[in-house]
């Protein structure tokens, strides 16, 4: 079979880890429960691995296909139609171009390592067929996501991996923490999916059509550039992104995620959930270029979101709070990519990030595989002599977090800042693109610093740990040891893709993208070329449009790319000083500023403050409603009662004394005169007779009398 016949079978992409959720949920409890282990594992992985060699084939094959009219390889697949009422048509389609391409790799590879992980993590859990299950649905809703020819079908797999997401980290449904924390995970998505799914309304309502191609080509002939309609389309969507990628405001779901397994945290944290939100802005460049209003939303949120949880992960003495905050504010600077534009920034650091994130998770996993349970880095430290290759793959993931070359995060952590350093502004100036750039040097600054911390609590320095915890540490097995070599090393190379020209580099990874995604080319002074995300560019339109438009030198960005290494290295030196050579220097700071360590320990009491005001006022306003539907309500309901029972006694008495009474009387009446008038019916003749005489004698006497 010739390789471009492979892309004909991309519906297998999904279609293999749904038949593994299927085969594990349906003879789990029955066949795997209790039985054995090894069974719901291999299903589980396999699935997944047969997805990622689809993929690969699939995005080989996609070379083979002819680029159209604005140069995109894209192609697609109708599978069926779904829903087809007149003119309205949904098919159940999929599309491969370059930005699915790069999603679809990452799900389905991260995703694979994540699952033989997980074999060795949960092989004494009771429910490891369920865990699996879960794990292989999660994959294929993502891949629907990704996958999918149009907004409903991304409407699928956004609602999939949200479904997903409660069932995995309420996976320990008995721990009252684990169902809460899925539970504020649902409901804290049901207020942004609310928003994506007006937006996708207000689409159709505009375009008649919900279909990538349709909507995205006449788009610049039927919205108006920076108009209210384009603008409030773009709202609604990033409200959606804002809850599945965890940004300020409805971020507080994600920190509360790590309640589930660890390999759950790495799936939702690397590879599925959190990225739905950066994949939907990007696919919808197109819409979003044409809004610079709501660009300027997008990178303000990303950068407050960035800055802000990596304050919260200064403080945090959980492993995996620690690293769950990381990955708010790293999705705040893919955000923060979109909001200038670049949107292939974005999506490089959401490939770069997937590595390094998925093994930092997995690594902490080890960690509290080995510490048996406990996730406290104050009760860690040296644990490098008891689980080396723990340590060293995880110090790999920790200098490419941190953004110190030639690790992958730091060229796309570089990249976001060189175009936020760049961007200029259609609505704000250039000044804005300074701001944005500022604020994300300072998150970067902390996040060198607060991972230092994390990597020198757990790993380095003296001993905490307990002496029974001590006597049972040890060296995960290879089971969980050889996917986090294997993240280890995409954590090195997966950013040499996207070496800058500034270095020498071709940037492979721009190139591949551009088509996509860069069509909408920005300049101060230029034109606006509307994107179609791959499928199909717009005219031109001119207008301000911001971003990158002026000449910059290379010795400017290599200038930046040195102030960025020289940030990175402040927060490891800072972090190296103040938790190996003087330990002392935390508890310092602690008593001298208690009430600033209390609030980023206590996480700004965010969630105190949406307790008291969201949860503990909608109890409160239920409360309220409850008192009114019992006593005004019902009360009413009731008087109503009491008034028609009375006045239906009342009309008992009338009815009963009046005009029962008044024909009664009446009865009685008849009867009287019939009891005296039938004695004089009595059938003899001698008494009419004798009553005519009396009869005769009265008149007789009668008119004698008066004559």
């Amino acid at each position: 079979m010739a390789l471009r016949q492979v892309l004909d079978y991309i519906w297998l992409i999904p279609v293999f880890p749904l038949l593994g959720f299927v085969t594990i949920g349906l003879l789990g409890r029955k066949f795997f429960k209790g039985k054995t282990e090894l069974v719901p594992s291999i299903i589980g992985c396999a699935s997944v691995f047969l997805s990622f060699v689809t993929s690969v084939l699939c995005v080989l094959a996609l070379r083979h296909i002819e680029p159209n009219a604005e140069g995109v390889r894209v192609f697609t697949r109708e599978v069926f139609m779904w829903i087809e009422m007149g003119a309205f048509r949904v098919p159940f389609k999929f599309q491969l171009d370059p930005l699915s391409s790069v999603m679809i790799l990452v799900v389905t590879g991260v995703g694979f390592l994540i699952h033989v992980y997980s074999h060795g993590y949960m092989h004494k859990d009771g429910g490891q067929y369920r865990f699996f299950a879960y794990m292989n649905l999660f994959t294929c809703a993502m891949l629907i996501l990704v996958l999918g020819g149009n907004f409903l079908m991304m409407f699928i797999g956004w609602e999939g991996v949200g479904l997903c997401s409660y069932l995995l980290i309420g996976f320990w449904f008995g721990k009252d923490s684990a169902a809460n924390a899925g539970k504020k995970a649902f409901v804290t998505n049901r207020v942004g999916d609310f928003g994506f799914a007006l937006g996708m309304m207000l689409i159709f309502t505009n375009f008649g059509s919900l279909d990538y191609q349709t909507v995205f080509a006449a788009a610049p002939h039927t919205l108006a550039y920076n108009g209210a309609i384009v603008t409030a389309i773009t709202m609604l969507l990033f409200v959606g992104a804002t809850g599945k990628s965890a940004q300020l405001p409805l971020y507080v779901w994600l920190p509360d995620a790590m309640e589930g397994p660890t390999p759950t945290s790495a799936l939702i944290h690397a590879a599925t959930m959190v990225t739905s939100g950066v994949y939907m802005v990007s696919r919808c460049n197109a819409l979003f270029s044409m809004a610079p209003k709501t660009l300027i939303l997008v990178g303000a949120i990303g950068a407050a979101t960035a800055f802000f949880s990596a304050t919260i992960g200064l403080a945090q003495y959980d492993i995996k709070k620690v690293l769950a905050y990381s990955t708010v504010s790293q999705l705040g600077y893919m955000f923060l990519a979109c909001g200038v534009a670049s949107y292939t920034a974005g999506i490089f650091h959401l490939m770069t990030h997937a590595f390094f994130k998925a093994l930092l998770f997995l690594g902490a996993g080890s960690v509290i595989h080995g510490m048996s349970g406990d996730q406290d880095m104050r009760n860690m430290g040296a644990l490098k002599k008891h689980m080396p290759h723990t340590c060293w793959t995880f110090m790999i993931a920790y200098i490419a977090i941190a953004g110190i070359p030639p690790f992958a995060g730091f060229f796309s952590k570089d990249e976001i800042l060189w175009k936020a350093f760049t961007y200029n502004s259609p609505v704000l100036g250039p000044m804005w693109g300074k701001f944005l750039w500022a604020v994300g040097a300072a998150a970067a600054l902390m996040t060198a610093f607060y991972m230092t911390r994390l990597i020198c609590l757990t790993f380095f320095g003296e001993s905490r740990v307990s002496h029974e915890a001590e006597h049972h540490l040890h060296e995960s097995p290879g089971a969980m040891i050889y996917p986090l070599m294997a993240l280890a090393v995409l954590s090195v190379v997966g950013g040499w893709v996207g070496i800058p020209e500034a270095l020498g580099g071709a940037n492979h990874f721009h190139h591949f993208l551009a088509p996509v995604l860069d069509k909408a080319a920005l300049g101060a002074h230029g034109t606006h070329e509307a994107a179609s995300a791959g499928l199909a560019y717009a005219q031109e339109m001119t207008a301000h449009v911001g971003g990158g438009g002026e000449a910059h030198s290379r010795s400017l960005e290599l200038l930046m790319m040195f102030v960025s290494i020289a940030i990175a290295g402040a927060g490891i030196g800072v972090g190296y000083f103040m938790y190996i050579k003087n330990p002392n220097i935390p508890l310092l700071l602690q008593f001298k500023l208690p009430g600033l360590h209390k609030a980023l320990l206590n996480k700004w009491y965010v969630d105190e403050i949406y307790n008291f005001a969201i949860v503990g006022g909608t109890k409160q306003f239920a409360n309220i409603l409850c008192w009114f539907d019992a006593n005004i309500i019902d009360g009413t309901v009731n008087g109503v009662a009491w008034l028609g029972r009375t006045l239906s006694s009342a009309s008992i008495l009338f009815d009963g004394g009046v005009v029962d009474g008044a024909v009664n009387l009446v009865g009685k009446i008849v009867e009287a005169s019939s009891n005296v008038l039938r004695r004089i019916q009595t059938g003899y003749v001698q008494n009419y007779a004798l009553v005519m005489a009396i009869g005769v004698f009265v008149f007789l006497s009668i008119y004698i009398l008066f004559r």
